[in-house]
């Protein structure tokens, strides 16, 4: 192989290049590639955490609302039993929540310092279900009351790694909670 042999094999090397660099044929599919990922990830992972937070907050009125009926006494006047009261809650969340999962733990405090308003440890079933047992004690004039009201929120574990899951079972447990002191009257 001759000099001029090389320099011609490097001349093509380096136009077949320059060519390939200045061919803006599938430019478009090669960004999209490269740009498309992490943003349908960062897209995947803004829908789900609106939808985590929307329930958190729909729950939250939801169970001030719900509140209220054992504040000022209605449930009691009513003998509302715990599925009648858990029936009242859901008819109003309806619109994302499955009935059946919803959990509601009423008790009431012997004082303000004992409350518990903290998020529980759920347990499971082999089937997957919660088999925890909630409290329903609407309580008497003038007792303190703590009303829980809690939801498995399925997640699904989002691109590059993004988790929203806080119970063991890979899901989420989202709870609102009110404390309140029954009205005198009730």
């Amino acid at each position: 192989m001759t000099g001029s042999d090389v320099t011609t094999k490097r001349g093509r090397r380096s136009s077949r290049c320059a060519a390939f660099a200045g061919d803006n044929e599938g430019a478009t599919a090669v960004e999209f590639a490269l740009i498309g990922a992490p943003f349908l990830a960062l897209l995947i992972a803004l829908i789900q955490t609106f939808l985590v937070f929307f329930a958190q907050e729909l729950l939250e009125s939801v169970v001030l609302q719900s509140g209220r009926l054992v504040m000022t006494g209605q449930v009691q006047s009513q003998q509302m039993t715990q599925a009648q009261f858990k029936q009242q809650v859901c008819n109003q969340v309806v619109i994302l929540f499955n009935c059946s999962g919803l959990m509601i733990d009423m008790q009431v405090a012997s004082s303000w310092s004992s409350a518990n308003t903290a998020m529980p440890t759920l347990t499971f079933n082999s089937d997957g279900t919660v088999s925890n047992v909630w409290q329903y004690n609407p309580g008497n004039a003038g007792d303190p009351v703590v009303l829980r009201v809690m939801y498995v929120w399925p997640v699904m574990l989002g691109p590059l790694g993004f988790n929203l899951s806080n119970i063991s079972n890979g899901n989420r447990l989202i709870m609102a909670s009110a404390a309140f002191q029954n009205e005198p009257g009730s």
